[in-house]
């Protein structure tokens, strides 16, 4: 009875874990649209992305609200976007997103990461070549009907459609992105969530052991506070 309790106890933490991570994601993201275009979503859509995004995790309103605020204020960090490239444990490419107010502390911690997880942090274009950065939008089955839109989202740049048990994605070339989202708006579809990736062109395959190893490196990235996102191409 001990350990089932310790079990559901460590996956609640878990759960809370992942839930804090995507709200300081997205939270960051706010700041970074409102100081590039304004607090207003309407005259801003990369802020109205970021609410939209906020709402598929299920960030209370009110943080959203007081996020919008605080990044209209001076006292207000001023985020960079910045990127870092290197290779896990097994020579597994990854690309790491990151959001900060202090790239030489970031850098650092980023290749500290790297060197202590039996990886290599690399020059930028060591590995972003092996990725392909698309427009991914996801979507809840329920709030999409794909036969009455399929031809519609192929129009508005959609190279690929993927129907799953419990959402649809929708792939476009980073050229069409902002395209698809006009066309969402324009038909009042709303995506769960809306973002550019990095796309492994190939995948790889890893025995138990070496998966471990390398998502121990990968795991130690995404923990960072100045990271936004981790791509890796692991099958």
């Amino acid at each position: 009875m001990g350990r089932i309790f310790e079990k559901r106890k460590h996956k609640m933490f878990a759960r809370f874990d992942r839930m804090a991570k995507a709200f300081t994601r997205i939270g960051k993201d706010i700041a970074i649209a409102v100081k590039a275009g304004g607090p207003n979503p309407d005259n801003n859509p990369r802020l109205r992305m970021a609410i939209q995004n906020a709402k598929g995790v299920n960030m209370p309103k009110d943080r959203v609200e007081a996020a919008i605020k605080r990044a209209s204020s001076k006292e207000e960090k001023d985020f960079q976007e910045v990127i870092y490239e290197g290779y896990a444990p097994h020579g597994v490419p990854v690309v790491v997103e990151c959001a900060t107010d202090n790239p030489t502390r970031t850098v650092a911690n980023i290749r500290l990461h790297f060197s202590k997880h039996g990886g290599n942090m690399g020059n930028s274009g060591s590995v972003s070549f092996l990725f392909e950065r698309k427009g991914v939008f996801k979507f809840d089955p329920a709030k999409l009907n794909l036969d009455e839109y399929e031809l519609d989202l192929i129009d508005a740049g959609a190279e690929d459609i993927q129907r799953e048990e419990d959402e649809i994605v929708v792939y476009t070339k980073f050229t069409e992105f902002g395209q698809m989202q006009k066309f969402l708006e324009s038909k009042g579809l709303a995506a769960k969530s809306s973002e550019l990736q990095y796309i492994p062109t190939a995948t790889k395959e890893l025995g138990e052991k070496e998966l471990d190893e390398v998502m121990e490196c990968i795991t130690a990235l995404e923990e960072d506070e100045d990271v936004q996102t981790v791509f890796h191409n692991i099958a």
